[in-house]
């Protein structure tokens, strides 16, 4: 028998129509039932922790991230074109 945390992930979702998104979608919801089973949390507490924490931050980090390293390649472009105008 299927474990009802499949079957209530699957019952949640809506079928797109195109076949390899759905695949993708079902292999994903798969294995976030079994990490939130190997947790101890449900598949809905792991969704919040992906979709609504975990992603955002790490969004907002390499935002900035890239960012900074931007102005440091700007920099270093600035300093060898210096460079090279006193040769």
């Amino acid at each position: 028998m299927i474990n009802s945390e499949y079957v209530n992930a699957f019952n949640t979702m809506g079928e797109s129509g195109i076949y390899w998104i759905d695949l993708i979608f079902k292999i994903c919801v798969i294995a976030l039932v079994d990490l939130a089973s190997i947790l101890g949390i449900t598949y809905e507490e792991i969704n919040v922790w992906l979709f609504i924490i975990i992603w955002p931050v790490l969004t907002v980090y390499l935002i900035i991230r890239n960012i900074f390293l931007k102005k440091k390649l700007r920099k270093l472009i600035f300093k060898s074109n210096l460079f090279l105008t006193k040769m």
